[in-house]
């Protein structure tokens, strides 16, 4: 079964460049250093908005990953969510992202008849 094409250009893994990369800390580091000062104010219901935002700039900058979804869940337990979660999914993300591309594609399997 085949994804519709919209759907495959929304899971599309983008060529990482230095650009994004930076882009993706930067949008992390911003959404962890919001929530950690909106946390001492005590601003409830931010949160959830702040980790939806970062999820989707996150995914679109690096493409989506799997790592992206405990993450924005993560933020909704309490203490957990003063931890630079987000920063720590980005950094991730990239280190997979970078071994992906650098390493070589896969060989067609061989088949004997």
């Amino acid at each position: 079964m085949k994804m519709p094409a919209k759907l495959q250009a929304a899971f599309r893994v983008p060529r990482l460049t230095w650009m994004r990369i930076l882009a993706a800390l930067g949008v992390a580091l911003a959404a962890d250093g919001i929530q950690f000062a909106f946390g001492l104010f005590g601003l409830i219901g931010v949160d959830p908005v702040i980790d939806l935002v970062a999820m989707v700039l996150t995914s679109r900058l690096l493409g989506f990953h799997w790592l992206l979804l405990p993450t924005f869940v993560l933020k909704l337990v309490p203490l957990v969510d003063d931890l630079p979660t987000w920063t720590a999914c980005v950094l991730a993300v990239v280190a997979i992202r970078k071994r992906e591309q650098r390493a070589p594609p896969p060989s067609p399997p061989v088949i004997d008849v």
